[in-house]
């Protein structure tokens, strides 16, 4: 969905992919479970990279840490081989290993020969602290609740207050779920890259809304002073034939787009980014000494920059945009940007 037309901005100078979501990359889907009562504000979400067999079919990887304070589960084998082999979860911090667990389950369920006649699997799991909203310390999060975050995945799901963005918040308001693709053009054919945010990050003050500082905009908020403790998870997709070396180089451009938005990467916070491409499936088992792989020229690297910064800063907005006013722990309630917005212009 992105930034729709209606709040009268937009982002950039790409045009979005059809969706405006990471889903334009064929292939990848987001699913969501949440949980949403009372003092329990949190939830799980998960991206497949493609329908098929992630072990057996692995995609190219890799992951950039801007900011490493942060709990994420995967990144060192992904560093390593250049490879992503599960889906990725994401829920609150202190859900990882019971979200991981699951995701082994899940693995092991589709792949009988993991430790048995081949190595083991790399879990992927992300996370953020939704400490404020959800009383995180009562372990909600079951792995019934992640296999249900996998099996809801679909290429039209739904972004703000979802899935394990239930209990985030950004920029002080109420954060989540966000996402948003560019369509590129290479050698005349039509490619896309998609962002999908975790948002739960950055201060109020230093919030841009395509340029402009929230200041400007909302004088009035009312938002508590607080600091930035947070953390944001990116992922990128894409179809553009790319070398984990070169998703490397677009990972790291993440921060452009998160600079836009008014983040500085806070000494407390988490920025983690995980990049891949689904254009060529490197084979589990060996079949011949070689793989065969693609990489566009890099000098066309920076259509992929540029796009990876707009789809990252959109995002975050989006995120923010989509989000509902939360109520959650101890009677906290967290305003969404969307209603702020409305109330100015209508006392404008």
């Amino acid at each position: 969905m992105g930034i729709q037309p209606s709040w009268g901005f937009s982002v950039g100078s790409l045009p979005p992919g059809p969706l405006n979501r990471i889903s334009d990359v064929p292939g990848v889907t987001v699913g969501h479970c949440t949980l949403a009562g009372g003092d329990v504000q949190t939830g799980v979400t998960a991206l497949l990279p493609h329908p098929g067999d992630t072990f057996h079919e692995k995609v190219p990887a890799a992951a950039h840490v801007i900011n490493g304070f942060g709990k994420t589960t995967g990144l060192v084998q992904i560093e390593e081989l250049g490879t992503l082999e599960t889906p990725i979860l994401f829920t609150n911090t202190l859900s990882v290993g019971t979200v991981s667990t699951a995701l082994v389950r899940y693995m092991l369920d589709r792949c009988p020969d993991i430790c048995e006649t081949t190595g083991s699997v790399n879990p992927v799991v992300c996370e953020c602290n939704d400490s404020g909203l959800n009383d995180i310390r009562g372990l909600h999060v079951t792995e019934a609740h992640a296999l249900a975050a996998l099996a809801d995945c679909r290429a039209d799901f739904a972004e703000g207050a979802v899935g394990a963005g239930r209990g985030m918040r950004c920029h002080g308001l109420k954060g989540g779920i966000g996402s948003a693709s560019r369509r590129l053009e290479l050698e005349g054919r039509t490619f896309h890259l998609g962002a999908l945010v975790l948002s739960n990050h950055a201060r109020f003050d230093d919030l841009i809304l395509a340029g402009v500082p929230i200041r400007q905009r909302l004088a009035q908020a009312g938002v508590p002073p607080h600091q930035d403790r947070g953390s944001i998870i990116t992922v990128l997709a894409t179809d553009v034939p790319l070398t984990c070396r070169q998703l490397g180089r677009v990972a790291r451009r993440a921060i452009v787009g998160l600079s836009r938005t008014g983040s500085y990467c806070g000494n407390g916070s988490g920025e983690i980014v995980i990049a891949f491409s689904t254009a060529c499936r490197i084979p589990h088992d060996p079949r011949g000494d070689f793989v065969p792989l693609r990489a566009v020229h890099e000098d066309r690297m920076d259509l992929l920059f540029r796009a990876a910064a707009e789809s990252v800063e959109e995002s975050v907005l989006s995120s923010l945009l989509h989000a509902e006013t939360v109520t959650g722990r101890g009677g906290l309630t967290v305003p969404c940007l969307a209603d702020l917005l409305h109330q100015a212009k209508g006392e404008s």
